[in-house]
């Protein structure tokens, strides 16, 4: 056994345990897969519905916090956006595709199901002014800032 090899598992675990709840779960079935294997090669793959997150990009400007989910073939009304607390939560569902049976498929690497993201949001929003947008699989929820949050230039006069 080489030097250091003892502790990869317990590595993987760790790493598991600081992990997003669903990002976790993948993490858990690769481990589970590379310790027992697959069961060898039978030319299937497992072809069940998996729950999955979204990626999603943050970012701020001077008046506002934007967060930036992709959703590619989920339609806007299987797509829910809620604030409680000072937590967004974006959650919905990604159906599969019933023209074609499931039976059918040689593999499927998209995740379908439900899915759900939620954020932390620092009090300077200003929660009344939140909107959301829909468009070519991108969801776009801006979210204001008040306006004692935003910066405000201080004029320097001469003495």
């Amino acid at each position: 056994m080489a030097t250091g090899t003892a502790l990869a598992p317990m590595r993987a675990f760790r790493d598991l345990m600081t992990a997003e709840p669903f990002r976790a779960l993948q993490t858990m079935n690769r481990l589970v897969e590379e310790a027992f294997g697959s069961g060898g090669f039978t030319g299937e793959e497992n072809l069940s519905l998996a729950v999955w997150a979204p990626s999603c990009d943050i970012y701020e400007t001077d008046d506002r916090i934007v967060v930036k989910a992709e959703l590619p073939s989920v339609k806007k009304e299987d797509v829910k956006v809620s604030l409680k607390n000072n937590v967004l939560t974006i959650s919905g569902e990604r159906k599969f595709e019933e023209e074609t049976k499931r039976e059918n498929y040689h593999r499927t690497e998209r995740n379908y199901g439900q899915f759900l993201r939620s954020f932390m949001l620092p009090t300077t929003v200003d929660t009344d002014k939140v909107s959301a947008e829909f468009k070519d699989g991108i969801l776009c929820v801006t979210l204001p800032k008040r306006e004692e949050a935003k910066p405000k230039a201080i004029e320097v006069k001469a003495a």
